[in-house]
C-alpha cells in the first residue's frame, strides 16, 4: 500500500509521494503530506476525531498503468476506528479495480452496492468521486450526499462552488452511498484550465463552531478560500486549515476532518519510462501487489 504519513508537529519537511503507474495512494489514518501526478499536484490533511488512529474519513488516489487517468475518493464513512477499517480495505479493492477503466460509473454503482448491503448496520457514506484526464484536460465528479467541492478558475481569478446540473440545468441531489442500492449517480464534467484548482473537503470544515457557539458555514469557508495564495495545493490547504482555526479559536474539532486539494498544471504532464511501464505491467498481471 503506497500511504505516506506525517504530522503537523513533525520537525522533518514533508515528502512529496511521485504517483507512478498503477500506484494507488490512499488511507484513513492522520496524514498531511503531497502527491504529485500527470498534470496535477495533491495535498491531503486528515485528522481522525478524538486523537484515534484510524477515522472515518477515507481518501483514495489511483494512476493508471498508461500514467493518463488520476482517480480520486474522499469519502465520510459513518463510524470511527475499527469498524471503518475493513470498510475502507473493501473501497480500496474496489478503487483498484476500476483504475483504469475512464469510466466511473460502474464503480460509484459498485461503492453505493457496497453500503448498501451494511445499511441495516447503520454504516453509509458521502463521498466525493473524481476522474482526471490529464490528456483531456476534463475532470469528472460524482457527489454522493457530500459538501460541494470549491473550483478556483485562474483565467477569471474567481472562486465558485461545484454545483451538480443536467443537461437542462436542473440541479442534481445525490444520496449518500448505501441509502437505496438502486440509486442512480450522475456525473459532471469540468474542463480544467491550467493553474485551476479543486478543494475537497469533508463536514467538519462547514460545520466547525466558534467559541460563541456561530457555525462556519458554506460561506465562511468560502470567504476563507477566497483571500489565500492560489500558487500551491499545499500552501492554500494550510491556509484553509489556518482559517477555520481562527474561527473556531479554542474550540475542538468536534469530527473527522479531511481537505484535499487539487492543482493542475500542464507542464506536470510526463510519459512514463520503460522501467516503470514494466512495473505497471507487472502490476496489472498479479505479479506484484498494488
Amino acid at each position: 500500500m503506497n500511504e505516506m504519513h506525517s504530522t503537523a508537529e513533525s520537525a522533518s519537511p514533508p515528502v512529496r509521494h511521485e504517483l507512478q503507474c498503477m500506484d494507488l495512494w490512499s488511507g484513513n489514518e492522520s496524514i498531511e503530506n503531497e502527491a504529485s501526478a500527470p498534470g496535477s499536484e495533491i495535498f491531503v490533511y486528515s485528522r481522525p476525531y478524538g486523537g484515534d488512529r484510524q477515522g472515518g474519513d477515507v481518501h483514495y488516489v489511483s494512476l493508471c498503468a498508461g500514467g493518463v487517468i488520476t482517480r480520486l475518493i474522499l469519502a465520510d464513512v459513518s463510524g470511527h476506528g475499527a469498524a471503518v477499517a475493513a470498510t475502507s480495505q473493501a473501497l480500496r479493492r474496489l478503487m483498484r479495480r476500476y483504475m483504469n477503466s475512464r469510466s466511473q460509473a460502474r464503480l460509484v454503482a459498485r461503492l453505493n452496492r457496497q453500503f448498501a448491503r451494511h445499511a441495516e448496520a447503520g454504516q453509509f457514506a458521502t463521498a466525493i468521486v473524481a476522474t482526471w484526464s490529464c490528456d483531456r484536460g476534463r475532470l469528472r465528479i460524482s457527489n454522493a450526499g457530500h459538501p460541494r467541492p470549491l473550483w478556483y478558475r485562474r483565467a477569471e481569478a474567481a472562486w465558485s462552488f461545484v454545483n451538480g446540473e443536467d443537461a437542462s440545468g436542473e440541479s442534481i441531489s445525490n444520496l449518500p452511498l448505501g441509502v437505496t442500492g438502486s440509486a442512480s449517480y450522475q456525473a459532471i464534467d469540468l474542463q480544467i484550465g491550467d493553474g485551476d484548482l479543486l478543494v475537497f473537503y469533508t463536514d467538519a470544515l462547514t460545520e466547525a463552531h466558534a467559541a460563541g457557539g456561530g457555525v462556519l458555514g458554506e460561506s465562511g469557508l468560502f470567504d476563507i478560500v477566497a483571500r489565500l495564495p492560489t500558487d500551491h495545493a499545499r500552501q492554500l490547504g494550510s491556509g484553509v486549515l489556518r482559517g477555520v482555526r481562527a474561527f473556531t479559536g479554542a474550540a475542538p474539532v468536534e469530527d473527522d476532518e479531511t481537505i484535499m486539494v487539487l492543482k493542475f498544471s500542464r507542464f506536470r504532464k510526463r510519459i512514463p519510462g520503460f522501467r516503470e511501464k514494466l512495473n505497471a505491467y507487472a502490476k496489472l498481471l498479479g505479479l506484484k501487489a498494488i
